[in-house]
């Protein structure tokens, strides 16, 4: 793995010749060895029709290449960083939330609707973030950024995951999403007044959860 964690919100990673990362520009912070840093227009495996795709769905969160021989120091606004390891699976994270991520992964985007029916579609209205999201696949390691850390919590058959869909960051496996109102949510649990709306994911995965419903 690439990402070596070197307090709760900066990661260090390894640059290897002839391989190369993504990360999001202006997250450098400090690098030792030659390394160089290029703007991606494409922005990963994507290629032009994924540019294209992330632009529309409005994912078009500006990018670095990293290549060379060293080892890169990442950050970006004093915000919590986790690692994740893919082996062979799909993330699904919003855009502005990757730090860092392997140039090896597959990176494209998906329309939220299509998991999640109507209710799906009206995501990105009531939580802030967009309708779609980005996606990255294959064998390698994303470096994700949150307020307030992380938790990781597993998804079952049979038992699914109810969050707070502002304090949603992103989740892997074979999950279904949806999105629907909970009138009176918010002060069951103590929190807020009014109408709320509650994330619930099933299926088999894991999904991150931030400990704040602060938007980056």
């Amino acid at each position: 793995m690439p990402f070596r964690l070197l307090n709760s919100r900066m990661v260090e990673a390894q640059v290897i010749p002839g391989q190369r990362l993504f990360s999001q520009r202006g997250a450098m912070l400090a690098y030792k060895g030659e390394v160089s840093f290029t703007p991606s227009i494409t922005g990963g495996q994507g290629g032009v029709m994924g540019m294209i795709g992330r632009r529309i769905a409005n994912e078009a969160t500006p990018l670095m290449s990293v290549e060379g021989s060293g080892t890169v120091m990442f950050g970006h606004g004093g915000h919590h960083v986790h690692v994740i390891e893919l082996t062979g699976d799909t993330l699904y994270v919003e855009a502005d939330r990757l730090l860092a991520f392997d140039g090896t992964l597959q990176q494209g985007t998906m329309f939220m609707g299509s998991q999640g029916g109507v209710m799906g579609m009206v995501r990105g209205q009531v939580t802030g973030q967009g309708l779609f999201t980005t996606t990255l696949k294959g064998h390698g390691a994303v470096a994700v950024m949150a307020h307030g850390g992380f938790i990781e919590l597993p998804i079952t058959g049979g038992r699914p995951v109810v969050v707070d869909p502002q304090a949603y960051v992103a989740h892997r496996g074979e999950v279904r999403n949806k999105l629907s109102a909970a009138l009176g949510w918010r002060e069951v649990v103590g929190r807020g007044s009014g109408e709320a709306f509650r994330l619930e994911l099933s299926g088999h995965g894991t999904v991150y959860v931030q400990a704040s419903e602060e938007k980056l």
